[in-house]
């Protein structure tokens, strides 16, 4: 069976968070964001801006929209065109588009981030040029893959996000921020644990019932982590808004 497609379709395309209805291309272009997961990271960015004692909401929303295009759009593509063996999206979208797709959205991400850093928080440069060696470095697989690992992904998409989001707000770190980065880190890190057995599980053809039941449970846990995250982060906005 074609790694690549399965029945014309990408091998992902009938995963959980991909619409089934729509223009393939549409269909694929959401799977490729991987909404459930790029969403924990928003909210990772969130709870860390909601750290501060006084929050400035505009740029919240720019932090968000940082990572959103930076990671959301950018580093899925890249992670498209770092796969080695197996394309997961098929062949919808080329190796040119998946370029320009990634580093037009990383122009927008470092365009926004690099208005409030020059203006107000000198000190994001330090994580915004951590997560731009991140997202080649990880999503490629470049040196070798060492940092193409489950730690790094955690401290990358994880921890850092958190930091970025408090750092937007106060252009300081503190010892709670570390502590929360820390926490979110640890989230991240169950929901790569779970993902990759998931992945190689979902890539079989023929499953056994115990495999299938087990596949079912994964996926049971990634919603339930991406979702509970989610909640976390939308919660403790309402309730600072509502404040």
């Amino acid at each position: 069976m074609d790694n690549e497609q399965v029945g014309g379709e990408p091998a992902r395309g009938a995963e959980w968070f991909v619409p089934q209805w729509g223009p393939l291309r549409f269909r694929t272009f959401v799977g490729l964001l991987f909404l459930p997961y790029t969403g924990m990271v928003l909210s990772f960015v969130v709870i860390g801006s909601l750290l501060a004692r006084h929050i400035y909401y505009g740029r919240v929303l720019a932090i968000v929209l940082v990572y959103f295009f930076g990671l959301g759009v950018a580093a899925h593509a890249l992670d498209a065109l770092g796969s080695k063996g197996v394309k997961p999206w098929g062949t919808v979208f080329s190796r040119s588009q998946l370029w320009w797709l990634a580093l037009v959205s990383l122009a927008a991400a470092y365009g926004i981030a690099g208005y409030y850093m020059l203006r107000y928080v000198p000190l994001l440069w330090s994580i915004a040029l951590l997560e731009g060696f991140f997202v080649f470095a990880y999503n490629l697989e470049l040196f070798g893959g060492r940092f193409h690992t489950d730690g790094w992904f955690a401290f990358s998409w994880g921890a850092l996000p958190v930091l970025a989001g408090y750092v937007m707000q106060t252009n300081r770190l503190a010892f709670s921020a570390l502590l929360l980065a820390g926490a979110m880190a640890l989230f991240s890190l169950v929901e790569i644990k779970v993902s990759r057995p998931y992945k190689v599980l979902k890539r079989q053809p023929d499953l056994a019932p115990e495999d299938r039941a087990l596949l079912q449970r994964y996926e049971t846990l990634l919603k339930c982590i991406s979702l509970g995250v989610l909640l976390l982060g939308t919660g403790l906005l309402m309730g600072r808004l509502a404040g």
